[in-house]
């Protein structure tokens, strides 16, 4: 059974209470090493992160390979490979 333990955020210097309810969640999920930075910090941390990777994706004009219908697809198309519009490709996984 966990209990509630406190940890000293890495960036200020605060005391945090690491909860046995917020341990048990981290053990569901895999997670093995306990959080560093108190909630303020980890805002704060991520906050300041570039959002290059929430930015809008690069779409790429192609043709379906099954309908001949012109889609977009975030990746660049190579001959190799057959490309699909969302309809036909949603249709091919069921």
């Amino acid at each position: 059974m966990c209990q509630d333990k406190t940890i000293v955020c890495r960036d200020c210097g605060a005391e945090f209470v690491f909860t046995a309810g917020e341990q048990e969640f981290y053990a569901e999920k895999g997670f093995q090493n306990e959080p560093i930075r108190c909630r303020d910090c980890r805002q704060n941390r991520k906050a300041s992160r570039p959002a290059s990777n929430n930015g809008p994706r690069e779409m790429h004009d192609a043709i379906c390979a099954q309908c001949g219908a012109h889609t977009q697809v975030p990746f660049l198309p190579k001959n190799d490979r057959p490309v699909y519009c969302s309809e036909c490709f949603s249709a091919m996984r069921k």
